[in-house]
């Protein structure tokens, strides 16, 4: 379908899911508390972060394959700790910076693993653009974190800061795509019923559920910390791959998932 008409559609699809978990959970389906601050720190985050950095990412997907995209994607946290020390002066202790280093060494170590990648041949040009969106996509991912968590101070629910997030980029892609003239286009993409089935649940469990909690995540957790457990999709879904599939897991994948989850140990051990 496109990483530009996923992205756009499912932005659309969370803003009514979102919407309606407000009215149900916080009595209103819009988040009227809001002051013009939150608006300000989370509308920046949700046009960086979700309507920049997913777009970066899916055309990574698209150009990389999911191993060589994700691999240069799990540096988001180091950039995340960086940003954060910057502009949050959020500080890390020893241990953490052992603990991230540890989950993040774990994750490169299971996507450099041989496998499956992009069909055919990767062309000079489709390499360097898709590690141009891949590099693009980390840092965006971490800037909307540092926005996010700047605009939930106060006390701000993470599902009003979540729903202002989606908004906002959903505002902002589809003016895109209304100025140049994409709107039919996008809809008439999605005729295929099989396509749109998959783009509702991946709106259901990313921006609908994922970053609902990677809000709470960061609103309840340093940057850098939340980071490093968020970047761990690559490994999670190696035991998923095993349960469900039947496929093996090499010596390689286990030790790289085993070195992860230690360093999430590290990190949340007190």
């Amino acid at each position: 379908m496109g990483a530009l008409s996923v992205n756009r559609t499912r932005l659309l699809m969370a803003v009514l899911l979102l919407s309606g978990a407000h009215w149900i959970f916080l009595g209103f389906p819009f988040p009227a508390q809001a002051e013009a601050r939150h608006w300000l720190w989370l509308g920046l985050s949700g046009i960086v972060g979700l309507a920049l950095g997913d777009t970066f990412l899916f055309q990574a997907l698209v150009d990389l394959g999911p191993r060589k995209a994700m691999l240069v994607m799990s540096s988001w946290p180091i950039v995340s700790a960086f940003l954060a020390f910057l502009f949050l002066d959020e500080s890390l202790a020893l241990r953490e910076v052992g603990g991230i280093a540890l989950t993040v060494a774990g994750i490169a170590w299971v996507i450099l693993e041989r496998g499956v990648d992009a069909p055919g041949p990767v062309r000079a040009e489709r390499l360097a653009r898709g590690t141009a969106c891949a590099i693009g996509g980390a840092v965006c991912q971490a800037a909307g974190l540092v926005l996010a968590k700047q605009g939930l101070t106060g006390g701000f629910p993470a599902l009003s800061g979540t729903l202002i997030r989606m908004l906002v980029a959903a505002a902002a892609i589809w003016l895109v795509t209304l100025v140049l003239g994409g709107v039919r286009e996008n809809f008439g993409k999605f005729k295929d019923r099989k396509a749109l089935l998959f783009t509702a649940c991946g709106a259901t469990t990313g921006p609908f559920l994922g970053v609902w909690m990677s809000l709470y995540a960061v609103d309840h957790a340093k940057v850098a910390v939340a980071s490093a457990l968020m970047a761990l999709v690559p490994v999670l879904l190696l035991p998923i791959m095993w349960l469900l599939f039947k496929e093996r897991l090499s010596w390689r994948a286990t030790l790289g998932t085993l070195a992860s989850f230690a360093g999430v140990l590290v990190l949340l051990w007190k």
